[in-house]
């Protein structure tokens, strides 16, 4: 996987156990949770499986979803992961955005161009345009409780917020 904090390296080492960060390797697998989850929130599948299992199907209640396509989807972290991402969020009509950053290198850059993600000049104007905000970085004294009250305040009402990173983000 991308990362290898969530690893307890001395232990594993004092097993044999070579640890490595191999990013990348699991981008596809992330991307695809990340908008499993999304749907599943729209499409309100964790309460609607909960309830047919007390017995009760409200079928008025759980075919009610706001839908994703024509939505806003912000990505912070725009690795193997956040692209991966910003495909599978354009291909259900997404508008992907994610700030500008000039220390990118070119092949990064066509990339973006290639899938069609729009630039933002900063993290508030990110954030106060998105229906979704999906968070790719890793965790790292610049993004460790990167979200807080201050962060939350900038979303619209309603704004999802999907963490597939790490938790100490939060």
């Amino acid at each position: 996987g991308a990362g290898t904090d969530n690893v307890d390296k001395t232990a594993a080492s004092a097993s044999g156990i070579y640890v490595c960060n191999v990013p990348g390797r699991n981008a596809v697998a992330v991307a695809e949770l990340t908008m499993g989850l999304l749907l599943a929130i729209d499409r309100h599948i964790a309460d609607g499986v909960s309830e047919l299992r007390d017995g009760s199907w409200n079928k008025g209640g759980y075919s009610k979803a706001d839908g994703l396509l024509g939505k806003t989807f912000a990505i912070i972290g725009l690795g193997e992961i956040g692209l991966a991402v910003a495909k599978l969020a354009k291909a259900f009509g997404m508008t992907v955005t994610t700030v500008r950053k000039d220390d990118r290198s070119p092949e990064i850059r066509q990339r973006i161009r290639s899938i069609g993600i729009h630039l933002v000049d900063d993290l508030d104007t990110l954030l106060e345009n998105a229906d979704v905000v999906s968070l790719h970085v890793p965790k790292a004294p610049n993004t460790d409780a990167m979200v807080d009250k201050e962060f939350l305040a900038k979303l619209n009402n309603g704004a999802v917020l999907l963490n597939t990173a790490r938790g100490g983000l939060i």
